[in-house]
């Protein structure tokens, strides 16, 4: 079968259904699992559906669907650094700081040095083991303290479920720096996992700010489960200003601008 033909048969199916697997397409198109990814991927810089872990989705139907670690690292990486660099502008020496799972609050790892005395209480899986790296290769210049909660492991690498809601609320952080999966003025921080959903709230339980980290494809999306309400959030940290319905129910922190500051609430 010719590429574009399994091409056309990727998207015929899922126009009939919201999601495919790739084994599952694998053994109906007679080729590989790599072949299938590999074909997967080429649709996905088209435009043509969402890669996620174990499949595809199409366009728009991720609000009950979980984008892989791996997956989302490799979206919008400048925003991401950007959004970063403003949000370790907040921290100050000696804070403790919990950071949830997720490819933008990731993005924070290699900043966190430039604040000595950090404890960091986390959730995230890549972000612990790249801040031991860090600390290994830095021979301890500048490290983070570093608290893992236990827990069961999610698609995007964060580690949910009683125990690590337990773990988290025995701890009390400064500031907690949240990703989600959508931010709306109405529907406020939601995520598609129902567990994280409420691993994360202990999060927002046990801070004493709470700012959220997101790019602007984030702003608007809407998914299945509310960690919180916006007017919760101390600020919003993001790429692109959105609206003034935002603006209204919580501070924005946004970059690029020169040097970025906190708004005050109208």
């Amino acid at each position: 079968m010719l590429a574009a033909e399994r091409h056309g048969a990727i998207l015929e199916r899922l126009a009939h259904q919201p999601a495919v697997r790739v084994s599952g397409l694998a053994l109906a198109l007679g080729v590989s699992e790599m072949t299938v990814r590999r074909d997967i991927d080429i649709l996905e810089a088209r435009g043509a559906l969402v890669r996620v872990h174990g499949g595809a989705v199409r366009p728009g139907s991720l609000s009950s669907v979980e984008a892989a670690f791996d997956v989302n690292r490799t979206r919008g990486g400048e925003a991401k650094r950007r959004i970063a660099a403003a949000a370790v502008s907040l921290l100050a020496p000696g804070m403790t700081v919990s950071i949830t799972g997720g490819t933008t609050t990731y993005a924070l790892a290699p900043l966190l040095s430039r604040v000595p005395g950090l404890t960091v209480i986390t959730n995230s899986l890549p972000l612990a083991d790249e801040l031991h790296r860090l600390h290994t290769a830095n021979q301890g210049d500048g490290a983070a303290q570093v608290l893992l909660s236990g827990g069961q492991l999610t698609p995007s690498k964060a580690l949910v479920g009683p125990l690590a809601t337990r773990a988290i609320e025995s701890l009390h952080a400064d500031l907690c720096f949240m990703g989600a999966h959508g931010v709306d003025a109405s529907a406020g921080i939601t995520t598609p996992n129902l567990a994280e959903a409420d691993t994360n709230q202990a999060f927002v339980r046990s801070c004493g700010q709470l700012v959220v980290l997101a790019d602007s494809s984030k702003i608007g999306v809407v998914s299945l489960a509310r960690v919180s309400t916006l007017d919760a959030a101390a600020a919003l940290v993001t790429d692109r200003r959105p609206g003034s319905d935002y603006a209204a129910l919580t501070r924005i922190l946004c970059d690029p601008v020169p040097d970025p500051h906190l708004e005050e609430r109208p």
